[in-house]
């Protein structure tokens, strides 16, 4: 299921950024030992009231040598495409002013829900203004004070209300596959050299992808989801300054997929971006192979030593398989399915209890953990408590004593036993006595 997307907009100091502080709260996930993933997002997902969804600071944009009006049409036409319900913040106190209807006015363009959040009420006779707003001419106004919690719940339920809970889940049996990376690697090209026909818009224009695409692709007599992720709606030059929106796609994409390929170009060679495409995979738990687009192009290395390279940049993945090819020549092309089936298998891979606790006791064994404070890490059992991807939950004496390090060691002692190619794996510790 993609989760849905909620943008904040409104002209500069109206209290986004503090809403949007409001609103994911502490419950920002942060996976720190994986590199590659920002901590300076401008989206973060969060939750209320059990229903998950992404949230934009557009409070964050900042544009070299933009002016106000520039910022707030890049805002607005974000949100736009983007999100799926448009927080329009003004000014309670200040009232309304020239760049809250240029706003207004791209915001009218949009068949999206739209919530005008008429912020710092907390002053006397506040609520003698909220008249005034009506002349945006939208439906749904709520008076609030980010600081003062005045509206927040209200607030809330409004841009929750036709959201899914999380715990309603997806009964397509089929494996989902998302194509994933930065604009121009040539993802639309990889959907269509899968699927054997022209099914996608393609070309070398960053960015012309316009919608998330699903089509079936039939192989060896079964199907596969193949989801597209798209690129940024071209608007002028405005989303040149801003690739990280693109993200945004590739989030939604990840969220309902099983297996992410990630496609890397060749020609340009890793960047930052690949690695925080990447990161998201793997904390959403989703299965990864790396796709090196444009190989027919490159001619001064080899595959062993461009292996060596993704091996050193992407350290947080070594597990990922990686395929060669050219999408446009469908060059290598058929390497790329049999790889896909491996993690298909092994993101559902259930081990038997008996095996793992062999495994994991003999690991103990060899590499007893040291003591802390005179406390020393037991561990006593291991089993198998989920899949997609492989979750393993080892009962000890204090899992508080469990080193980050002792974790990875654990976890490449489970990669050296069993096939776990291509899936990120989860290793829970829970404390024999019950106390969690």
């Amino acid at each position: 299921m993609s989760l849905p997307v909620v943008a904040i907009v409104g002209r500069p100091n109206v209290g986004k950024s503090t809403l949007f502080n409001k609103i994911v709260g502490k419950k920002i996930a942060i996976i720190e030992d994986i590199p590659g993933v920002t901590r300076d997002r401008i989206y973060q997902e969060t939750s209320y009231n059990n229903k998950k969804f992404y949230l934009i600071d557009t409070g964050g944009i900042d544009l070299e040598k933009a002016t106000f009006n520039t910022e707030i049409k890049m805002q607005a036409e974000i949100a736009i495409n983007e999100a799926d319900v448009i927080v329009f913040m003004v000014d309670g106190k200040e009232g309304l002013t020239a760049n809250d209807f240029v706003i207004r006015d791209l915001l009218r363009k949009t068949n999206k829900k739209i919530i005008v959040a008429i912020n710092k009420m907390d002053f006397k006779n506040a609520q003698n203004n909220i008249y005034d707003f009506y002349e945006l001419g939208f439906d749904t106004y709520i008076p609030i004070s980010s600081i003062h919690n005045i509206g927040f719940v209200e607030l809330m339920d409004t841009i929750t209300m036709d959201f899914q809970h999380t715990d309603e889940t997806d009964d397509d049996p089929r494996v989902k596959l998302s194509i994933i990376g930065r604009p121009n690697v040539g993802k639309s090209s990889l959907m269509n050299a899968l699927l054997n026909e022209e099914r996608v818009v393609v070309s070398d224009i960053a960015g012309t992808t316009r919608d998330s695409i699903d089509s079936v692709l039939k192989y060896h007599g079964k199907e596969y989801i193949l989801i597209d992720t798209a690129g940024m709606r071209k608007k002028g030059k405005i989303f040149e300054s801003v690739e990280k929106y693109s993200l945004l796609r590739s989030l939604k994409a990840i969220d309902r997929s099983d297996i992410c390929l990630v496609v890397i170009n060749a020609e340009e060679g890793i960047t930052e971006h690949d690695k925080h495409i990447a990161g998201y995979a793997i904390e959403k738990g989703k299965g990864l192979v790396f796709v090196v687009n444009k190989w027919d192009t490159v001619k001064d290395t080899t595959i062993n030593d461009y292996t060596k390279l993704i091996r050193a940049e992407f350290q947080f993945a070594t597990y990922a398989p990686i395929v060669f090819l050219s999408a446009l020549t469908k060059k290598r092309i058929h390497t790329l399915m049999p790889e896909i089936l491996k993690v298909s298998e092994n993101i559902k891979k259930e081990i038997k209890t008996s095996l793992l606790n062999d495994v994991i006791l003999d690991a103990y064994q060899l590499n007893i953990p040291p003591s802390y404070k005179g406390k020393r890490l037991k561990i006593y059992f291991c089993s198998q408590t989920g899949i997609k991807p492989p979750k393993f939950t080892l009962r000890v004496n204090n899992k508080g004593l469990v080193h980050f390090s002792y974790e990875r060691y654990l976890e490449n002692r489970l990669r050296e036993n069993f096939d776990l190619q291509g899936t990120p794996i989860m290793i829970l510790f829970k404390n024999k006595s019950g106390d969690e």
